[in-house]
């Protein structure tokens, strides 16, 4: 069966120095990243999240209980400045989504916390964001999974440690 790499290939033959095997697995890779960035973007939107919100709301999330980081910590996590990160937790503070704390031992010390409700958003978000990849693996055996994961993963290492 013919996906649209294999009439993209068809289209350059002869016209663009190119290895044809090495172009598809390039170009197939970059057409399920773009799959796979929809079907987050479209999960994001169906809770309500920006995309900002979310990756603030899932650094907060990976940290366990209670669910706490600094503003510089946060900002570090994400490579924004002191300022692009204040900006953002007042965004997600309005909106509820986490909370500022003024640590008890240090009151110049302020914690953010992520709530109940950035924690149930974050939660729903990330069910959608699964349920999507899930079914763009569907068509792979576990076996097959387990074995495209292991070739990516030694592509991967192979451009890391270069």
């Amino acid at each position: 069966m013919e996906d649209s790499v294999d009439r993209h290939i068809a289209r350059w033959r002869g016209k663009a120095p190119f290895d044809e095997r090495v172009e598809g697995i390039v170009t197939r890779i970059q057409l399920l990243t773009k799959h796979v960035h929809q079907a987050k973007e479209r999960a994001l939107a169906e809770v309500g999240l920006q995309h900002f919100e979310f990756e603030t709301l899932h650094r907060l999330a990976s940290r366990g209980e209670p669910y706490r980081a600094t503003p510089s910590e946060l900002a570090g996590e994400l490579l924004l400045s002191p300022a692009g990160m204040s900006g953002r937790l007042d965004t997600l503070e309005k909106s509820g989504l986490v909370r500022r704390l003024r640590a008890a031992e240090d009151r110049r010390r302020v914690d953010v916390e992520l709530t109940a409700e950035g924690r149930a958003r974050w939660e729903a978000a990330m069910r959608l964001r699964g349920v999507a990849e899930d079914a763009m693996a569907e068509p792979l055996s576990a076996e097959e999974q387990d074995t495209l994961s292991a070739l990516l993963k030694r592509m991967l290492l192979h451009v890391e440690n270069a």
